[in-house]
């Protein structure tokens, strides 16, 4: 590889130019920007230098890198309108890669059993005081299957500004009856969390304890378009951010479900926010047909209270086998 010493203004950033690649291809300046910390550009590091084994100090700032190129070019193209955007979903995928890979280990079973096609609904347990359960779980339909699973969030998300754009446009939607249907109807993956702020709120005192399902209302939207309901169980989020007790005065002032007390929280402010690094288990069940009961089985309370409890038991038992698999909370 030649090298060659660049002019004045590609060294001088106080006369508003750029640094440039150290390298001659073909005899002519390369004009890229070179990477953090060496002398040429990405296309032309020797093959050792590129294939090398990355500190984690240069991964990180490699990740930094490409998530804001690929951010900021997604959004000069077009602003968030609230409406589910694929191409922005995809480019902020990366963001949740060191928590999925390397803080929280997430391990997932069953991923054949999601269709690659139709309509599918996706029936979870729900924990952790904070919807990171969720979270996790949209990253990983997203990076082992492929199809984004639109995840059902309650009327607390859309009332706290820009939350709600930010949460369609992730691909999510309001947990409305009529919104549900429209997107099984449309073939989509549904994904929905039967507990609601029982399971998330409930406390660590019962930790991997389902609460009851409500009244069914997911089978009846799964009967009424006859789409398969898949069960899944997570682990990992009780360790994650354990609630150990609840201030309601607080959470009825600001209408909140809950107002968690945490080992950390509010004890050490902000810093008591930070998730602890527990090991997840993500496991997904074979799918429950419900086509054979057909539309008119939704208004047979006894048939959807019963095919809900066969769910609720069987993510139970899932829970228990997940718990079995990980053997620890943290490692």
């Amino acid at each position: 590889m030649q090298t060659y010493n660049p002019p004045v203004s590609a060294t001088e950033p106080d006369r508003g130019r750029r640094a440039l690649c150290l390298a001659v291809p073909g005899g002519e300046p390369c004009k890229n920007r070179p990477a953090p910390g060496l002398p040429f550009c990405r296309e032309h590091i020797g093959p050792l230098e590129r294939h090398r084994e990355l500190t984690p100090r240069e991964f990180l700032d490699q990740w930094r890198d490409d998530l804001e190129r690929a951010v900021s070019r997604r959004l000069n193209r077009r602003p968030l309108k609230g409406n589910y955007d694929r191409d922005l979903v995809k480019a902020l995928l990366p963001i949740a890669t060191p928590l999925y890979n390397w803080y929280w280990r997430v391990e997932v079973h069953g991923v054949e059993n999601i269709p690659t096609e139709g309509a599918a609904l996706l029936a979870s347990n729900h924990s952790g005081t904070l919807p990171l359960d969720g979270a996790m779980l949209k990253v990983a339909v997203l990076k082992e299957h492929g199809r984004n699973p639109w995840l059902l969030a309650g009327d607390l998300v859309f009332r706290i500004p820009g939350l709600a754009q930010i949460t369609r446009t992730a691909g999510n939607a309001r947990a409305d009856r009529e919104e549900t249907l429209d997107l099984l109807r449309k073939g989509e993956l549904v994904g929905v969390f039967p507990e609601g702020y029982k399971g998330i709120g409930k406390g660590f005192q019962k930790r991997y304890q389902l609460q009851r399902f409500g009244r069914g209302g997911f089978v009846e939207m799964a009967m009424e378009v006859g789409c398969p309901i898949i069960p899944v169980a997570i682990v990992g989020a009780e360790e994650a951010y354990p609630m150990i007790a609840d201030i309601k005065p607080i959470a009825n002032l600001f209408k909140l479900p809950y107002f968690p007390v945490t080992p950390f929280f509010p004890l050490l402010g902000p810093l008591g926010a930070i998730p602890l690094p527990s090991k997840w288990v993500i496991s997904i069940g074979e799918p429950v047909p419900t086509a054979q009961f057909g539309p008119e089985g939704a208004d047979d309370p006894q048939l959807v209270l019963e095919t809900s409890e066969s769910i609720r038991q069987t993510v139970q038992h899932m829970l228990l086998e997940s718990l079995s698999r990980r053997r620890n909370a943290f490692l």
